[in-house]
């Protein structure tokens, strides 16, 4: 998978910030979507975030997403490079434990039936929740080609 790619869609879905601010939820976030309550930020660490700081924590938050799709999900690494990224970057925006609650959308995705995947997706809470994200995913899964 093309790791710059999945990077800059999520600097875009999440966005980028130096200083902590609070999300939707109300859990006080940093750099990209970096949830501080989960993983706070070394102790060593002041604001405002460098863009060293910022890549680092991203670095370590796509491998921790990744680990946790490959303990829980070990049929992800069979998709398309597109379909992959739909999932590192639902995983990175949900969490495992919610991803996992999408059964139907996810035996969808393993048994390649991506239209019905895309159907389950936007069914979905999460679909009203996150906007243009949800928009672009759901059309990625659908057709396998990432929109703009």
């Amino acid at each position: 998978m093309d790791l710059q790619l999945l990077e800059a869609e999520l600097r875009r879905d999440e966005g980028v910030r130096r200083w902590p601010y609070r999300d939707t939820k109300g859990i006080q976030t940093t750099g990209v979507g970096r949830n501080l309550q989960a993983k706070p930020l070394p102790s060593s660490w002041a604001y405002p975030l460098s863009d060293a700081q910022i890549q680092q924590l991203l670095d370590g938050d796509v491998a921790d997403t990744f680990a946790v799709l490959d303990r829980n999900l070990p049929w992800w690494r069979s998709l398309d490079e597109v379909r992959q990224r739909v999932v590192a970057n639902m995983a990175f925006n949900l969490g495992i434990g919610k991803l996992l609650g999408f059964k139907n959308t996810l035996a969808a995705m393993q048994r390649g039936s991506y239209a019905v995947a895309a159907a389950g997706m936007k069914a979905s809470d999460w679909y009203g929740q996150v906007g243009q994200r949800a928009v672009r995913l759901c059309k990625a899964m659908e057709t396998g080609a990432m929109p703009s």
